[in-house]
């Protein structure tokens, strides 16, 4: 068996189409477009990296975006005086702190502080405890993503059992929830689960969120299963390299590892989910492309809601 491989990137693309047409009948509606604001705070290079590739979508799409760049030695008092700032002010209608964020910042103050309304993040504390209760909120961006591969994918999910390796609360818990409210039947595995590779292969769909490079392999995963990598991970060992991926693709990883240091790698071993699965999202090109598709997305439902168009 050979998995179908989920590509992100036409499903990402599709979303992005979308939210462009919803943009411009927003703009017609109200007289402008909806207004993303990210706040970076220091000179962290995956963040940099991250928040330009949200700022270059939104402008893609039409969408307004302010990026506010702070020096690393910005105390806690300024930050929190420019989130509420712009929880006053009208025309920004979604608000991201991109973590992490200096030790001289209450990271979860600053994120609790975020109005609700304007969180396109779903992290605030009454965003979750709606999605906990079925209620309409806004939702973690990477959850929300893996929910649009499976449906846009055609992937069954009501009455199946899905299987989540990983327990945070950016993916784990909320995409626990996402699922429920499709129907399926929810298990979440972490460090305690007994005997996780007997638990992990009873899924019809497995989802690993455990931060832990091609940590998932042959034994966790059942024959045809759908298999979602949410992983993110950098490895610059050509031998744990080789490992994970085969003839068709060691010499392209191996290249990235000579070239900058380190290859992306999920938290699955793609070798063994190619012979095992019946479908898998690879690393890069799977989740994480949905994860900016699904922020613009939010800030479009947040600034509807707002203004209840």
């Amino acid at each position: 068996m050979t998995a179908r491989i989920l590509s992100g990137k036409p499903i990402a693309e599709a979303i992005k189409f979308e939210i462009s047409a919803d943009i411009s009948q927003f703009r017609r509606e109200h007289g402008s477009a909806p207004c993303l604001a990210v706040v970076r705070v220091g000179e962290d290079p995956a963040s940099a990296v991250y928040v330009g590739n949200k700022v270059k979508t939104a402008e893609e799409i039409g969408m307004i975006s302010e990026h506010h760049h702070l020096a690393d030695t910005t105390s806690h008092d300024a930050m929190l005086a420019l989130v509420e700032s712009l929880n006053r002010r009208d025309d920004v209608d979604g608000i991201l702190v991109q973590l992490p964020l200096p030790d001289q910042i209450d990271g979860r103050e600053i994120l609790e502080a975020i109005d609700p309304a304007k969180d396109v993040d779903g992290f605030h504390p009454i965003n979750v405890g709606r999605l906990s209760q079925g209620e309409k909120a806004l939702v973690p961006c990477t959850p929300a993503g893996v929910i649009e591969i499976l449906k846009r994918s055609e992937i069954e999910i009501a009455g199946r059992n899905a299987v989540i390796v990983g327990r945070s609360n950016i993916v784990g818990k909320p995409m626990a929830m996402l699922l429920l409210q499709e129907n399926a039947t929810v298990t979440i595995c972490h460090s305690r689960t007994r005997d996780l590779a007997d638990v992990t292969r009873r899924a019809d769909i497995l989802v690993a969120a455990i931060g832990r490079p091609g940590f998932v392999r042959g034994e966790h995963i059942g024959e045809g299963a759908t298999v979602i990598d949410v992983g993110i991970n950098n490895v610059s060992d050509p031998d744990l390299a080789r490992e994970l991926f085969g003839v068709d693709e060691i010499e392209k990883r191996l290249a990235a590892i000579d070239k900058r240091g380190f290859t992306l790698v999920g938290d699955v071993n793609p070798k063994d989910a190619m012979e095992r699965a019946g479908a898998f999202t690879p690393v890069p090109g799977g989740v994480g492309l949905l994860t900016v598709a699904m922020l613009m997305k939010n800030t479009v439902e947040a600034a509807r809601s707002r203004r209840k168009i």
